[in-house]
């Protein structure tokens, strides 16, 4: 025991913070055990009164476990002298950042991956009258981008529909009056 102890000294780590946190360890182990079985069958006589499937007893049994977990490790890493709070901030951070960027990744690439596959099947063509149901978007089609189809309705306005709305929706085209194409696509390109 005496060679531990040295040991211990020798690479500046603290005897107290090693039996704190079996301590911590020991306590959440047997506080999940303990309450794993009452809670489950808590939920379990509640899941018919609320239509519960049992699928739902189980993942909020984990979840209700997992956070115990999660208590039980952040104890641990006050005991070691992590601030706590400051890497919660930067995990909560991080994650929204990357959340953010794959969003808006995730968007930008499937329309243009859409707009490759309108221009390869050609639903529609430049002048065609579509409509984006059940939205009840429609006009004439006067342009088109790696984004968006943009159409101009007959109030004069125009939309610019995003490319992926297209193998998401339903949508109808109508005749295609090129006559008055070349006009509309200029006067939108000028406001």
């Amino acid at each position: 025991m005496n060679d531990l102890t040295a040991w211990l000294d020798q690479h500046h780590i603290s005897v107290v913070a090693v039996l704190a946190t079996i301590a911590v360890v020991i306590g959440a182990f047997v506080i999940s055990h303990s309450l794993k079985r009452p809670m489950r069958e808590s939920l379990r006589q509640l899941a018919p009164r609320l239509h519960l499937p049992y699928e739902t007893v189980l993942t909020a049994t984990r979840l209700l476990v997992g956070a115990l977990w999660l208590i039980a490790a952040m104890l641990v890493l006050e005991i070691w002298g992590v601030n706590v709070g400051g890497l919660w901030t930067v995990l909560v951070s991080a994650a929204t950042i990357v959340g953010v960027g794959f969003l808006a990744t995730w968007t930008m690439i499937s329309n243009i991956t859409a707009s490759f596959f309108i221009a390869f099947w050609r639903p529609f063509r430049l002048g065609d009258t579509i409509e984006v149901l059940p939205e009840n978007l429609s006009g004439r089609v006067i342009d088109t981008n790696l984004m968006f189809i943009v159409v101009r309705e007959n109030s004069g306005a125009v939309i610019q529909i995003p490319n992926n709305l297209f193998f998401q929706k339903m949508f109808r085209v109508s005749g295609n009056d090129t006559k008055t194409l070349f006009e509309e696509y200029e006067s939108s390109r000028t406001r």
